[in-house]
């Protein structure tokens, strides 16, 4: 007896590509595709501010690097690499008494104000525009304590080319922002000037012209004057900075209009080493007719002179130097106060004495 073979019918489907992926359940993913996307996800933020700290970077790099091409940046130098040969300083040749100071304060609170130098043009260091008295601190502090910490000095490095006809009057117009340039400063600076083959000066007058340019004509006559006369007596004045404007101009016209003047200075000076300030003074005096009893009272004269102008709205100071047995003694003149520095301790002086030589000083200058 045979058995019937039962035949079912199954329904295939008309397309024959059939999807045997397992589809994970909806909205849902396994533990290791979370953390494999959650740690792709963070790198890519890491690597997002990594890229924008780098720019941000290369960006103030390019910005520090043009401040310090302009000339902005102040940069810390080795002393031993600025020279001083490209401008002749508008300070007189000599010690200067005021340098002390300056080296003081450096010390006490250091460098407030940096120099101003431009590369020298063979690559071996810098050249000095602004900024000699500084440089000169560095070096005696440098010298005295030999510490490493005066190896270098804070400078701004200008850039281009050097223009020394406007570094020349730049120098100028600090110093004289700085302080009052006496009138023997002022006509060296307009004889180095003049001088210079690199400047556009051809005379000492075109030179007066371009430093001074904003000082008023009679100012500017002064100036040469005083020109002519550290030209008739050089390597004779010991102390040409403390000469008076008024008796500057007086001696140099006194030379001009008679030779015999120059002969009888010089006679008087030239072997004269231990002569002090006052001294000088006097000698200049006698040659043009003055009295000699005249001394320090014309020292200080164009401070009574400013001292009457500042009562009446404007503002006067004067500074000079006078030699004593304890040295030399620095003076600052102005309205309602004098102030005297010298290497000596007043404290150790008895009371009555300093007050009675006070009251004396204040009575002889009335």
């Amino acid at each position: 007896m045979s058995r019937k073979r039962r035949v079912f019918d199954i329904a295939m489907p008309e397309d024959e590509t059939v999807d045997i992926e397992p589809k994970a359940p909806s909205g849902r993913r396994g533990p290791m595709a979370s953390a494999i996307s959650e740690n792709a996800e963070a790198l890519q933020v890491r690597k997002s501010a990594a890229e924008a700290i780098r720019d941000e970077n290369d960006a103030l790099a390019h910005e520090f690097v043009a401040l310090r091409d302009a000339g902005a940046v102040v940069q810390s130098i080795p002393l031993e690499n600025v020279k001083t040969f490209l401008l002749v300083r508008d300070r007189l040749p000599g010690e200067d008494i005021e340098l002390d100071d300056l080296v003081l304060s450096i010390k006490d609170v250091g460098l407030s104000n940096p120099i101003r130098v431009v590369p020298r043009s063979d690559g071996t260091g810098f050249e000095l525009v602004q900024g000699f008295r500084r440089w000169s601190a560095f070096q005696r502090l440098l010298a005295e304590t030999g510490d490493d910490i005066w190896k270098n000095i804070p400078a701004l490095v200008m850039p281009g080319d050097p223009d020394i006809s406007g570094l020349y009057r730049r120098m100028i117009d600090e110093n004289l922002i700085r302080k009052d340039l006496s009138f023997a400063e002022m006509a060296y600076a307009a004889k180095n000037y003049a001088s210079d083959p690199e400047t556009d000066a051809n005379s000492l007058s075109e030179a007066v012209a371009a430093l001074f340019q904003s000082a008023p004509y009679s100012k500017r006559s002064y100036i040469r004057s005083f020109a002519y006369l550290l030209d008739q007596l050089a390597g004779v004045l010991k102390y040409p900075t403390e000469i008076p404007r008024a008796l500057g101009v007086s001696v140099a016209r006194a030379i001009r209009e008679r030779p015999e003047v120059l002969q009888q200075i010089k006679g008087k000076l030239s072997d004269w080493d231990n002569r002090s300030i006052k001294d000088e003074l006097k000698v200049l005096r006698e040659a043009i007719g003055e009295g000699a009893e005249r001394d320090f009272e014309d020292v200080v004269a164009d401070t009574t002179k400013n001292a009457s102008k500042a009562s009446k709205g404007s503002r006067s100071k004067t500074t000079f130097h006078i030699g004593s047995s304890f040295g030399q003694i620095k003076c600052t003149a102005s309205v309602g106060r004098l102030e005297i520095k010298v290497d000596r301790d007043f404290s150790s002086i008895d009371r009555v004495r300093l007050e009675r030589a006070i009251a004396d000083l204040v009575d002889g200058l009335s």
